[in-house]
């Protein structure tokens, strides 16, 4: 009898089909979608409502239309880093990881499925707040070439720092029963020193400090350089987008997040010998 050769799937069709997986799980689950797609739609329509009359000082920048740029960044934070920690610890702790991990999917492939389902998520996600902010406040979108291939790197490489830390940080929570618990208030801190809920020059310079060091006001910055006029560079902390510097600290950080979540991450409990 001759032996028969069996097929194995290419890494490719397994990352899709793990993508496939992360999508049809995400959309299946109705505390998830609330958190990502209502959580910067609420605050946008809040604060906007709250100040939407006014303009940010000496410029004829409105308040809604400076809003949306930092409401698109922290969204992006808020589904690659707080929401894929959240989610992977549930899965580790509930075993679903130390199955994967005895399939024939491989590791760059489940994390490859991740990234792309948040891309996805985000794409949406965005899509909504430009939609809302067009139609309730009439904020302006760009329409050069050169705003939208500012968007496409910041948009990028803000996502991959925001996926790389949330790997990594699910390797540093012990269960996911403390993940929302612990990240919610680390968040929140990062969107009121990022110039996400306050005008980022109106803080006290030790806050602006200490918000520079982390990727979150580098990507509100980025956001807003795309959607704001050029010369609001201006009102900026240093009158300038400072493109060079964003660029630089995303990718530290997620140089950062890559190298720790590689030497760190746990397919198995904490518990589990």
């Amino acid at each position: 009898m001759s032996a028969t050769t069996v097929a194995h799937p290419s890494w490719i069709s397994t990352a899709y089909d793990r993508m496939i997986v992360e999508l049809k799980e995400f959309f299946r689950s109705r505390e998830q979608m609330i958190f990502i797609f209502a959580f910067p739609v609420i605050f946008l329509l809040l604060f906007g409502t709250i100040f939407g009359g006014q303009d940010l000082g000496d410029t004829d920048v409105t308040f809604p239309q400076y809003f949306l740029a930092g409401m698109i960044a922290t969204g992006i934070i808020n589904t690659g880093f707080q929401s894929l920690a959240i989610t992977i610890s549930i899965d580790r702790d509930a075993d679903a990881l130390k199955r994967l991990r005895a399939t024939p999917l491989s590791s760059t492939a489940y994390f490859v499925g991740k990234l792309a389902q948040v891309l996805v998520v985000s794409v949406i996600q965005i899509a909504i707040l430009i939609g809302l902010g067009v139609a309730v406040y009439d904020v302006t979108i760009p329409t050069s070439a050169a705003a939208w291939l500012t968007f496409t790197w910041v948009f990028l490489l803000g996502t991959a720092a925001s996926v790389t830390l949330g790997i990594a940080t699910s390797s540093l929570l012990r269960n996911a029963k403390s993940a929302s618990a612990i990240l919610t208030p680390v968040v929140l801190v990062l969107q009121f020193t990022s110039g996400v809920f306050v005008v980022f020059t109106q803080l006290p310079s030790a806050l602006r400090t200490f918000g520079e060091i982390f990727p979150l006001k580098w990507l509100a910055q980025g956001m807003r350089s795309v959607f704001l006029p050029e010369n609001f560079a201006m009102a900026e902390a240093r009158q300038s987008w400072e493109h060079p510097m964003a660029a630089l600290v995303m990718a530290v950080w997620m140089t950062a997040g890559l190298i720790v979540a590689v030497r760190t991450f746990r397919w198995q409990r904490y518990d589990d010998n």
